[in-house]
């Protein structure tokens, strides 16, 4: 029986156009198979700039938004262009808004929602994601925020068994896609509702100071993803925990600050990534400003940062730097990745909370 971690690494070793040695492709393909009936699980999507994507990040983030009533976003990232046939991509597009900051004194209400894409390789492995998400925020005193939320979401994938190659397909010396292979997929797709829940807490001691952490749990109600006819432990979606620290800081008239760090950990996998990013202001109000930033994740990348933000719109474009064993491969080359995010207002409402800004 293959996992999707095992389709997953075979698509990724016939696309990858390296010479190797007959011995060497023998033995990955012996760790495709010892993988394949191991528990393995498929990692989620993620983005390089997880601060601008808030809402698959934590629920709680759903009309966390300080300086705006409203907030619309796009993320665009691609990996591997330098070394697949056709490389991975991943998007998603989001929307969030505060509600009912008129009627609550003390608190309001955010909904949101995304929807995340991802093809691997040439169209072998594709997954659609949709959450909606909830969120209540409440002040404690005049200088702190509490949010917790939750969202749901389906989600989808799907295999098209027609572009895979088994390793009984492989005669010693190529792959031959018209040799039977006894691999058989009970489903070319799978599909489950899924849970995350989060908590978040803002401090604003003045208005050039704004500190926020939060932690979120993803897959909650542990859902069965396969496409075989498995009702073992080893086709549940293991749950996912994500942590993050953020902090702006206007340190001067024409500079703010916005450094912050994240942590995720799924069974086995972990991800840590760190850096900071700074906005200098161009015009007279704010409504034009230049961002440069430098991020890196633990032993994987380097990540530098480029933005512009004009009237509302923040436009980042991030760069991995591969600085893991896979440098060997990708000559240091990793992902591109884009985000453009609108912010505004729709209502004449103060807002309830201080962020630092020109």
């Amino acid at each position: 029986m293959v996992s999707i971690f095992g389709i997953i690494y075979i698509v990724f070793l016939e696309e990858v156009k390296i010479k190797m040695s007959k011995k060497v492709i023998k033995i990955l393909l012996g760790f495709v198979l010892m993988f394949s009936s191991m528990n393995t699980w498929g990692q989620d999507l993620h983005f390089s700039q997880f601060y601008n994507s808030p809402l698959t990040t934590n629920p709680a983030n759903a009309g966390f938004i300080p300086d705006a009533s409203y907030r619309l976003g796009v993320n665009y990232r691609t990996q591997y262009s330098n070394i697949m046939q056709v490389p991975y991509k991943t998007f998603s597009a989001f929307a969030d808004a505060k509600f009912m900051e008129d009627r609550l004194e003390n608190g309001w209400l955010g909904l949101g929602l995304v929807m995340l894409g991802d093809e691997a390789g040439s169209g072998t492995l594709k997954s659609t994601k949709v959450y909606g998400s909830v969120a209540y925020h409440q002040l404690l005193g005049y200088n702190s925020l509490l949010s917790a939320g939750f969202n749901l979401g389906y989600a989808q994938k799907r295999i098209d068994p027609s572009r895979l190659k088994f390793p009984d397909q492989f005669d010693g010396k190529f792959f031959d896609i018209n040799r039977t292979t006894n691999v058989q997929l009970t489903n070319t797709n799978t599909n489950y509702f899924d849970l995350q829940a989060g908590l978040n807490y803002a401090y604003f001691p003045t208005d050039d100071i704004y500190i926020n952490a939060g932690y979120s749990a993803h897959h909650v109600n542990r859902p069965r993803e396969t496409f075989f006819d498995d009702k073992t432990n080893s086709s549940i979606v293991p749950v996912r925990h994500i942590a993050f620290a953020n902090a702006i800081i206007k340190v001067s008239d024409r500079v703010i600050i916005n450094p912050n760090i994240y942590y995720s950990n799924q069974v086995r996998a972990s991800e840590l990534a760190g850096g900071l990013r700074a906005n200098y202001n161009l015009s007279e109000a704010g409504e034009t400003q230049f961002m440069a930033g430098l991020y890196y994740r633990h032993k994987e990348s380097i990540i530098p940062v480029l933005g512009l933000v004009n009237n509302g719109f923040e436009f980042t474009f991030s760069y991995d730097v591969t600085t893991s064993s896979l440098n060997s491969f990708n000559n240091g080359r990793g992902a591109l990745e884009f985000s453009l995010i609108k912010k505004g207002e729709y209502s004449n409402t103060d807002s309830k909370t201080l962020c630092p800004k020109f």
